[in-house]
């Protein structure tokens, strides 16, 4: 799924909302940010770690989406966000580390986004991708010998 450029500004103004609840100028809080997608009826919804609503706003293109693989389509396009609007997000008055999580209508975690950790890298996905397969190779490699 490609981002239109409707929806690129409503997720921008979403998250420019999230922050401004965050302002550099108050104390730093501890909390991550919980990010819920409803493609039936594209609400997109911020929660902290209290599960107290911070922003909720609708994206039209994800109104009633039918893609089997929604999450794994909108992922991409939210990191490409959030990473966009870097600058922003660093100010925020959160206790580092702090993540940007997707989670499901249950509140469980689907996925990391985006993490700042105190040096303030940004990660995404998972940590060690392809992990398995480079252990299996190792493994192989180690006994071939």
């Amino acid at each position: 799924m490609d981002a239109t450029q409707q929806t690129i500004q409503e997720i921008d103004r979403a998250i420019r909302k999230i922050v401004a609840k965050f302002p550099a100028s108050q104390e730093p809080v501890l909390t991550d940010i919980h990010l819920e997608l409803r493609p039936d009826s594209g609400d997109f919804l911020a929660y902290d770690d209290d599960d107290k609503e911070l922003n909720r706003c609708v994206v039209e293109q994800w109104i009633s989406s039918k893609e089997e693989d929604f999450y794994d389509q909108v992922t991409p396009i939210l990191y490409g966000r959030l990473d966009a609007l870097r600058a922003e997000i660093d100010k925020m008055s959160i206790l580092h580390p702090f993540s940007f999580v997707l989670v499901d209508g249950d509140h469980e975690t689907l996925s990391d986004i985006y993490l700042v950790d105190d040096e303030q890298q940004i990660l995404t996905g998972s940590l060690m991708p392809d992990l398995e397969k480079d252990l299996n190779n190792f493994m192989k490699a180690l006994f071939d010998e």
